[in-house]
């Protein structure tokens, strides 16, 4: 599939077709970047990432509090809405499956405090974010921490396997658990928001030690490239046309060939805001709902 002319629709592209991709003159290249800075779909989601921003700021504070997972009490298989038991239909179970959220960097849970709501009331039943230390030095650091959070939600939840749904460094951290650490072995999907899968040129501005590895063809960038045979956690990276952070837009895709991770691009939707829009939010209920493939026979 190509992506739609509509601002708000994610699109699926294969791997290799990278947003832009189409070969143009210079000069048409140059004119069509200047058109998609100045459309009224690139005015409308930038006016809406600095109303979120603004209203993340007064956020910020209560995310600041560890969460603990609980079991949403209203959840019953049996009386959920028309739409709620359609999203469910190929696999009911999935609803009880835990969803665990990965804020990104110098955040806190307090950015999916829409997306958190929005899954509850599809019918997700346990959901949960989880915050890291705000003086994180490495990723590698992160991703065990998370590794231990993940074991500590199936031990309570009863379940084997979780989703994690990452948002910017958030993603790169949970990538690197399920490619490099084993965590594919709890991780049943994880989706990306916004995650600097190829790096980001912005990471140049600040020479932390983790910044610095942000960077495009950093070592752990180069470390994700490496082969990841078997992985088992299904990958799929949504990324934005107008993602402020992640430069150029396409390191947003993940195209490891190991993980065949399917990639969706959304149009005209800022970096911050990509946890509480509303065709984001539908995209990661459906991926989460939707069953694993059963591979078929030669």
């Amino acid at each position: 599939m190509h992506s739609t002319d509509q601002p708000s629709s994610p699109a699926w592209h294969a791997r290799g077709a990278g947003a832009g991709s189409d070969p143009a003159p210079a000069g048409g290249q140059h004119h069509a970047g200047l058109r998609s800075v100045v459309s009224p779909a690139a005015l409308a989601g930038t006016l809406t990432e600095l109303a979120w921003v603004g209203a993340h700021a007064l956020l910020y504070p209560l995310g600041a509090r560890a969460e603990r997972l609980r079991a949403d009490p209203r959840y019953r298989p049996g009386d959920q809405p028309p739409a709620v038991r359609a999203l469910f239909a190929a696999d009911p179970l999935a609803a009880r499956v835990p969803v665990v959220l990965v804020h990104g960097l110098v955040d806190n849970r307090s950015v999916f405090s829409v997306m958190q709501r929005g899954l509850r009331r599809r019918g997700f039943a346990q959901v949960c974010s989880w915050n890291y230390s705000p003086l994180l030095r490495d990723v590698e650091t992160a991703a065990v921490a998370l590794g231990r959070q993940l074991e500590a939600v199936c031990r309570e939840t009863g379940h084997d396997r979780v989703h994690v749904v990452g948002h910017s460094l958030g993603g790169l951290v949970a990538r690197y658990l399920v490619q490099r650490l084993g965590g594919d072995a709890r991780v049943d999907a994880l989706v990306t928001l916004g995650t600097p899968h190829g790096g980001s040129r912005w990471a140049h501005v600040l020479p932390t030690p983790l910044v610095r590895q942000l960077r495009p063809g950093s070592a752990l960038i180069q470390e994700l490239a490496a082969p990841a045979p078997g992985c088992r956690t299904r990958v799929t990276a949504v990324y934005s046309d107008l993602d402020q952070m992640v430069l150029p837009s396409s390191a947003g895709r993940c195209d490891h060939p190991d993980l065949g991770a399917r990639n969706v691009l959304v149009r005209g939707v800022g970096h911050m805001s990509l946890p509480v829009h509303r065709a984001v939010l539908d995209e990661v209920a459906v991926t989460l709902a939707t069953p694993a493939q059963e591979p078929t026979a030669a």
